[in-house]
């Protein structure tokens, strides 16, 4: 009788103190998502005509509707373009540096610096060092090559947004791949080397599957970056030319603020969230056969 008072009073406690974070997550995340999903069902936007309740039309539209799925197709291929790169460059980095001790805080740091500078900032560098009589077309003349319209090109343009990205994204992933090497047992290397096992072999069967939770987060949470990317389109390209460079949320933000089609784009919004959430599922998946 005794052991259960004590547990009902520590049932009690724990309410009180998860009453004030359970409230502020209803307020700030459960009620929004919730009225966004309400909304993606109605048209028309928060003017004198008022909101109209129009059933599965606005998903039924984004289905036909050419203009969504060359956006969705663009939000694939930067997503593809930019996860690869922003983990193989800085997993090498971090294997090198994890093994030279000389001046590796400093090149941590150096690498980092990108992480924390503004998106907004760092998209005006790439915009002028990209202009067609910017600095790279210089450097291109100077090596003999014809100058490249890298913003004003249906081709050129998305890969300067992927080099900004990863740029971006280089120095979080290699501070992570970094500390997860430093958990790696060194006496496993010893006893490859004990073994004859070459540099590559001790990458590939020690390194790689120690890192595999690493690379799962490290991934996960790139792609998380990729599929919110805004700063960069709407800096550099503004979704252009010919529509070759509109991402998702830009894409969003076009409907809702410039359209005032809150419906519409509250419809996009819901299918952003669903490849959000299958991409944590997945994270949860794979971490639940460790």
């Amino acid at each position: 009788m005794g052991q259960k008072s004590l547990l009902d009073n520590q049932s009690i406690a724990a309410s009180v103190f998860l009453a004030p974070a359970l409230l502020l997550m209803g307020i700030f995340l459960v009620f929004p998502i919730a009225y966004l999903f309400y909304l993606s069902f109605t048209t028309d936007s928060f003017t004198t005509t008022g909101v109209r309740w129009v059933g599965g039309r606005n998903y039924l539209r984004l289905l036909v509707n050419p203009d969504f799925w060359q956006v969705l197709g663009n939000t694939l291929y930067f997503t593809v373009a930019t996860v690869v790169p922003s983990l193989v460059i800085p997993l090498g980095l971090a294997v090198v540096l994890n093994k030279t001790i000389a001046f590796r805080a400093f090149f941590r740091t150096a690498y980092f610096v990108p992480s924390i500078t503004s998106l907004v900032a760092a998209g005006l560098g790439f915009r002028w060092l990209f202009q067609t009589d910017g600095f790279v077309n210089f450097l291109g003349q100077f090596l003999g090559l014809e100058p490249i319209p890298w913003l004003g090109s249906v081709t050129w343009a998305m890969p300067v947004l992927i080099i900004l990205s990863v740029w971006k994204q280089i120095g979080f992933n290699l501070v992570v791949f970094l500390a997860g090497l430093q958990t790696i047992p060194q006496n496993l290397y010893e006893a490859a080397e004990l073994d004859g096992a070459s540099d590559r072999q001790q990458f590939w069967y020690i390194t790689l599957p120690s890192l595999r939770p690493t690379l799962i987060f490290a991934g996960i949470t790139t792609a998380i970056f990729t599929f919110r990317g805004f700063e960069q389109v709407y800096v550099i390209t503004g979704g252009g030319p010919m529509n070759s460079t509109n991402l998702l949320v830009y894409y969003i933000y076009q409907e809702a603020f410039a359209q005032f089609d809150f419906g519409y784009a509250a419809a996009v919004t819901i299918v952003l969230l669903l490849l959000t959430l299958g991409l944590v599922y997945l994270q949860l998946q794979v971490w639940g056969e460790e």
